[in-house]
């Protein structure tokens, strides 16, 4: 199922709402209050026989996906959790060496942004970049959690691009400030739970810029697969319900490009991954 929050165009409050992509591309709210986390975890601690979207979904009401504005599927997760220098061609257009244990670091809520949101460029960047990622939604509590039993912990999966500040991140001793900008995280355009998608680690992942391919690779080149992933993060901190793993990106990022491509006012970026969807942003000047 493709979970997701929204509002309707139409309500003026702009309430948000939780619901499940159907068929005909209907958007169904479901019966449950506040945000997607606590109904994440509300949804992994019931019994797999009452998961049933007739359990949940709201049978009398519906709107075409156009009629609603989507907001990124989460919009409050306690960690997001990046890898970087996950994919061994990555690491090689980086100039830097592949690396024995995960490279971690963080992103936090004001990174996240929806599908079709505009993201702003801070004036104080020039060498603004994109990075398409499989993004892994952790559905259950998980400490110290072994890699042959990791995978029962996933919820869900979704895209996320983590878009970096390289004049920043590359400049300073750690890479935090970069990678933390408002906005510098647009997750989306849903999740889709992990039943629908049985084998992430063998899914196409792109992303284009003004429609150019630029990213093009797949899951399976992953360096520390998403088992492995889970349990490293597991031993030393608790995993919680709407935590968001994102794995790392393939190779072809700006930074990469010969000769190197920056973000710029006016870009479109599409991320895409297989099973998923596509993942849109368009990027603008940081207003005054």
């Amino acid at each position: 199922m493709k979970l997701l929050q929204f509002y309707e165009k139409r309500d003026e409050k702009r309430k948000l709402k939780i619901g499940v992509l159907g068929e005909g591309n209907i958007v169904r709210p479901i019966r449950t209050d506040g945000t997607m986390r606590p109904f994440i975890a509300r949804l992994s601690e019931v019994e797999p026989s009452e998961r049933e979207l007739a359990t949940w979904v709201e049978e009398a009401e519906g709107w075409p996906l156009e009629e609603v504005v989507l907001l990124s599927p989460l919009t409050d997760p306690e960690k997001i959790i990046c890898i970087g220098l996950n994919y061994h061609d990555h690491v090689i257009e980086s100039g830097m060496k592949v690396p024995s244990v995960p490279v971690l670091f963080p992103k936090y809520s004001n990174c996240i942004a929806a599908h079709e949101q505009s993201i702003a460029i801070p004036a104080e960047v020039s060498q603004c970049d994109y990075e398409v990622e499989l993004a892994v939604v952790i559905g259950k509590e998980a400490k110290r959690v072994s890699r042959e039993e990791a995978m029962d912990y996933v919820f869900g999966y979704t895209v996320l691009n983590d878009v970096s500040a390289r004049d920043i991140q590359l400049n300073e001793p750690q890479w935090t400030r970069g990678k933390t900008i408002d906005g510098f995280a647009p997750i989306g355009p849903w999740i889709v739970t992990a039943d629908e998608l049985p084998h992430p680690g063998n899914l196409a992942i792109k992303l284009r810029l003004n429609g150019k391919l630029m990213q093009n690779s797949n899951t399976r080149e992953l360096i520390f697969d998403i088992p492995y992933l889970i349990s490293f993060l597991s031993n030393t901190m608790t995993l919680k319900p709407g935590d968001v793993i994102s794995t790392g990106t393939p190779p072809g990022v700006g930074m990469g490009q010969k000769p190197q491509v920056w973000l710029k006012p006016g870009d479109i970026v599409e991320a895409e991954i297989e099973g998923i969807g596509v993942l849109r942003n368009k990027f603008a000047a940081e207003a005054e």
